[in-house]
């Protein structure tokens, strides 16, 4: 068997590199639950992309290729490019010999590149694949190995009506995480915690994919406990419950009666002690999707339940509210969660309980937003409020993580499939006010909330150095939206250093190591640390190599800049 990864982007599951999503997890147990002889090898597409050769020789000499995709949200991401469209079909053009399967997002819901775009139906592949699957791959996958891969008897609709094979698959799948190219480095593990929306009851948001996987179905406490075992046991240390509409409804009460049911702190604590008792040494516990309307509807239950997050967690959590817009009407016509009332409310209340800093420099726990551009009923006013409801949160000094625009990108699956044509005529028309929005966006919110959040001198703990860039290196905390640090040097990729940030931009800080060895770093580090100025500079660069602390005093009689410094 072999699985390629094109990766999947999803409003419950990310699977682009730090990130591992359930996929390729479930459908290795999956076979290795039926013959655990299989050799099954994991590739990402990245991996392929840089020896195809080599690709292209082993998946010819397997008996089934499974690829895996599906971008329904839309991104900028540092770790890997998605699968493009013609890799998609290119695959199948040389791999010739397997049984050839699509599974994923993009086999469900159809290929979308990005925002502003109508999706590719799905009916596009099944001219390059012997099978698309439709439904949940990894039980494809089961019962094609169960019936000798006979595909006349597998359905390609086939779906989990309960989690009792997921459970297996996830606890037996987990030993494919040791193919992964982040294995061992900045790999962070998407944990599922239930299937679809409880939204559903209404039919959710007119734009949302998530809601389309049918009424709630919650995964047992204790069987994400056993998978999180199973992967910690295996080196595992970053963790993401992040495969969920909102993480406030897990094990909700009145789920399926109630379109915002209650939330279950009790719960919610046990999954999270659970979790931290087999995974005592964690570095990375964080969370993703919270439904502003929870908040809103049932504040008390969500205050207890931020606290009880905030216990067990780690510091630089992020709570993504999807607010939408801050158009009353948009709400309305898009069966959104919230009025703007109701989000303020919703944001604000997880700004003052989380706002904290923890003891990796981030506060422990900050909403995120998110604007989706190009929803029925938008005009231009739509963005002068939710500029509005930005600026309010401005001046009333709430702080967010950060802000996500995006386009909208319209799936079959979804109610605006059949408004297609009036959505892509209104993106079109609305193209300036969208850019004009994001451009204020970044530099009047993005740029100060960046600045309250972590001001100059902050100092950031645990920091993974990703790439370089120019004469410089990219680097990152691992967890939820981690803020992207730009060290104006080349450090060595692949370690974990401290930063003080230093500058900032609109999405991104200017950090320096921590501390600094004022002998060995280049004068262009230098004159980045806090506190350095022209003229200390000069007198350290004249006097290099200094001898000792003594020295090093004398030459800058600055206690704030002294603190960053070694020999």
């Amino acid at each position: 068997m072999v699985i390629l990864d094109g990766y999947t982007d999803e409003p419950a599951g990310l699977g682009v590199p730090p990130y591992l999503d359930v996929y390729p997890r479930y459908i290795a147990g999956a076979v290795w639950s039926v013959d655990k002889s299989i050799d099954v090898k994991y590739f990402t597409i990245d991996q392929v992309r840089n020896d195809w050769v080599n690709f292209v020789k082993i998946a010819n000499e397997a008996h089934v290729l499974i690829v895996i995709a599906g971008i329904v949200t839309p991104g900028k991401y540092l770790g890997g490019e998605p699968i493009r469209l013609e890799e998609i079909e290119k695959i199948t053009g040389v791999i010739t010999r397997p049984i050839r399967i699509l599974g994923g997002p993009v086999a469900r819901f159809g290929y979308g590149s990005a925002g502003g775009t109508i999706a590719i139906p799905r009916s596009k592949f099944q001219g390059y694949y012997d099978l698309v699957v439709t439904g949940d791959v990894d039980l494809v996958i089961y019962e094609l190995l169960r019936n000798n891969y006979q595909l006349s008897k597998v359905s390609p609709a086939l779906m989990h009506i309960d989690y009792e094979l997921i459970n297996q698959f996830a606890v037996l799948g987990s030993r494919i995480i040791t193919q992964h190219p982040n294995y061992g480095k900045n790999l962070i593990i998407e944990l599922e915690t239930y299937k679809s929306c409880p939204r559903y009851i209404s039919g959710g948001c007119s734009f949302c994919a998530t809601v389309r996987y049918g009424p709630v179905r919650y995964r047992e406490v204790k069987a994400i406990i056993a998978e999180v075992e199973a992967l910690y046991g295996l080196g595992v240390r970053h963790f993401r419950l992040g495969r969920q509409a909102d993480f406030y409804t897990y094990m909700a009460h009145d789920t399926g009666k109630l379109e915002f049911p209650r939330p279950n702190p009790g719960a919610i604590e046990e999954l999270l002690v659970g979790i931290r008792n087999v995974a005592p040494e964690l570095e990375t516990l964080h969370i993703d999707n919270v439904n502003p309307g929870t908040v809103y509807h049932w504040p008390r239950e969500s205050i207890e339940v931020t606290k009880v997050l905030m216990k067990y967690h780690t510091p630089g959590d992020v709570a993504a509210m999807g607010i939408e817009t801050a158009d009353p009407r948009v709400v309305k016509l898009n069966n959104l969660k919230v009025m703007p009332d109701e989000a303020y409310f919703a944001v604000r209340t997880i700004s003052e309980l989380g706002r904290v800093r923890g003891w990796n420099g981030m506060p422990e726990l900050l909403p995120g937003i998110n604007f989706v551009i190009g929803l029925p009923g938008e005009t231009k006013e739509t963005f002068r409020l939710n500029i509005e409801f930005l600026r309010r949160l401005l001046n009333d000094d709430v702080w967010v993580r950060r802000v996500n625009i995006r386009q909208v990108l319209v799936l079959p699956p979804t109610p605006l499939w059949n408004q297609a044509d009036e959505i892509r005529q209104l993106l079109r028309v609305h193209r300036k006010y969208f850019l004009a929005f994001k451009y204020w966006v970044r530099r009047n919110f993005d740029h100060e909330m960046l600045r309250r959040i972590v001001p100059k001198g902050t100092i950031l703990r645990r920091v993974f150095t990703e790439t370089h860039y120019g004469d410089g290196t990219y680097a990152r905390q691992v967890g939820s939206y981690p803020l992207l640090i730009y060290i104006p040097t080349k450090i060595e990729l692949g370690r974990w250093i401290d930063i003080v940030v230093s500058e900032h931009g609109f999405r991104s800080v200017i950090g320096v190591p921590y501390p600094v060895n004022v002998n060995e770093a280049p004068k262009r580090l230098l004159k980045y640390i806090p506190h350095m100025s022209r003229e200390i500079l000069n007198k350290i660069i004249a006097a290099r190599p200094i001898k000792d602390r003594e020295q090093l005093r004398s030459i800058i009689n600055n206690d704030e800049l002294s603190k960053y410094l070694t020999l």
